[in-house]
């Protein structure tokens, strides 16, 4: 049995189970979500997907409970190069597809000790108290395959356990045996992540090619710690964390650059490497209300280790003969840098509902002197008894250099409009307009504006 029969065989079972089950306690959640975007420039489909989420859980004691989560989803579009294309079986090369294994865990109450849960299993883990964007939650790997979607967790295999001590203090430990690593835009999208390559004058690549080295499969370097203590004070909640661990993003740790041997002059090939980098995170967050304003706050110590950059590059000397120079520079210092998130929200007496936030840092930028300042925002309303609703503001602005914003400067403005016609399904229609200018996240993918249209049911 192939893998794709394997999958078909695990949600068939997983379904059957589901119904089997239903009356001894077992609840079947989950949604069914198509979703397609046009790209205005190119007036061509850049995502198709057509999705089945379903969510299986239960609590069949007072000492224990399960839950799992799979996605199975045809995304893409047709792949077919050859005749025989049009003859498989999985037919994955007309309608391409597969399956996520999100979730699957088991929380064990009272497990030796009164006050002691733990969690065993494939889990996402999200700290923070911030929307989407939270600096100290490093444990789960970011899924940033869709990057209008921010926010979005992988899970990972991982111990974590819970210690109650009163009613007001909560010890949390986690341990992950194997490093997961951050999924990653594609196509277009791609550059929002990637920092541009500087080349001599006159130098053009004819030809990269890249190489991930994950961590070995030790404990001593390829696991993960995470400790966090959270209580309530005078109404605010708040948290202190510590993680250590590994980046989910590589960075680049070498780079040979040769000469294309029959291409044009200047031509060249690069191949380069990367990793993930320890890291070590102290982190702490609070969430509450001023009168009747939501307020909360996120910020975490990243200390870094020290990453040398190598590059192996061609060059003349003053007799015109070719000589390797091998060039050492510092790609990430190991001088700790403060990531943090400021935020509210209001909704107004006519049901107006604002969000906004301040970051400083970006989940993807490293080292103090690269981190950029964002604004998210959001104002909604709903209408005709919350039959529609519309976001007529909605996005983010980038800030690289505040001494010369007008050359430094991303934006995304997302309007939305959706449309409830029964309980449980949600119509949406809704736009990316991407603008800026200079070396951030929304200027290097300036242009790729897209219109979305998405249609959800739940169950």
């Amino acid at each position: 049995m192939n893998s794709k029969r394997l999958f078909l065989t695990i949600t068939g079972l997983f379904i059957a189970g589901s119904w089997l089950f239903a009356d001894n306690g077992v609840s079947i959640t989950g949604y069914i979500q198509t979703d397609n975007r046009i790209q205005t420039k190119s007036n061509k489909f850049t995502w198709n997907e057509n999705r089945l989420n379903l969510r299986l859980e239960g609590t069949p004691s007072d000492k224990y409970h399960y839950f799992s989560e799979i996605r199975l989803r045809g995304f893409g579009f047709p792949a077919t190069s050859r005749f025989s294309d049009l003859q498989l079986q999985e037919k994955n090369k007309v309608y391409p597809w597969g399956l996520e294994f999100r979730e699957a865990y088991v929380d064990l109450y009272g497990f030796g000790l009164k006050d002691l849960d733990v969690r065993i299993g494939r889990q996402v883990i999200a700290w923070g108290t911030a929307d989407a964007l939270n600096p100290t939650s490093n444990i789960s790997p970011d899924d940033l395959e869709d990057i209008f979607n921010f926010g979005e967790k992988l899970g990972t295999n991982a111990v974590n356990a819970s210690y109650y001590i009163g009613d007001n203090l909560t010890i949390n430990g986690v341990y992950v045996p194997v490093f997961t690593p951050a999924t990653l835009p594609f196509g277009d999208f791609a550059d929002a992540f990637s920092a541009p390559m500087d080349l001599p004058p006159g130098m053009s690549v004819k030809r990269l090619s890249d190489r991930i080295i994950l961590p070995d499969r030790k404990p001593s370097k390829s696991s993960q710690i995470g400790l966090k203590a959270s209580s309530n004070l005078l109404g605010y909640d708040l948290s202190f964390s510590y993680f250590k661990g590994r980046d989910d993003l590589p960075i680049l740790s070498e780079a040979t650059i040769t000469m294309a041997p029959v291409e044009p002059v200047g031509s060249v090939y690069i191949a380069t490497e990367l990793f993930y980098p320890e890291a070590q995170v102290i982190g702490g967050d609070f969430a509450g209300s001023i009168g009747s304003v939501g307020v909360w706050g996120e910020g975490a110590f990243f200390m870094p280790e020290e990453v040398t950059m190598t590059t192996i590059a061609p060059s003349f000397d003053i007799s015109g003969l070719i000589r390797i120079d091998t060039i050492r520079t510092v790609a990430l210092d190991d001088e700790p840098y403060f990531k943090f998130v400021l935020g509210g929200d209001y909704t107004f007496k006519n049901g107006l509902y604002f969000n906004g936030q301040f970051l400083h840092g970006f989940l993807h930028e490293r080292g103090k002197d690269e981190l950029n300042d964002y604004f998210t925002f959001q104002l909604e309303k709903t209408l005709f008894n919350d039959k529609f609703k519309i976001v007529p503001i909605g996005g983010a602005i980038a800030i690289n250099d505040w001494d010369d914003v007008k050359n430094n400067y991303g934006l995304v403005y997302a309007p939305e409009l959706s449309y409830f016609p029964s309980d449980n399904v949600e119509l949406n229609i809704g736009s990316f307009i991407i603008d800026g200018k200079g070396a951030n996240m929304f200027g290097m993918i300036k242009g790729l504006d897209e219109i979305m249209f998405r249609l959800k049911v739940s169950f």
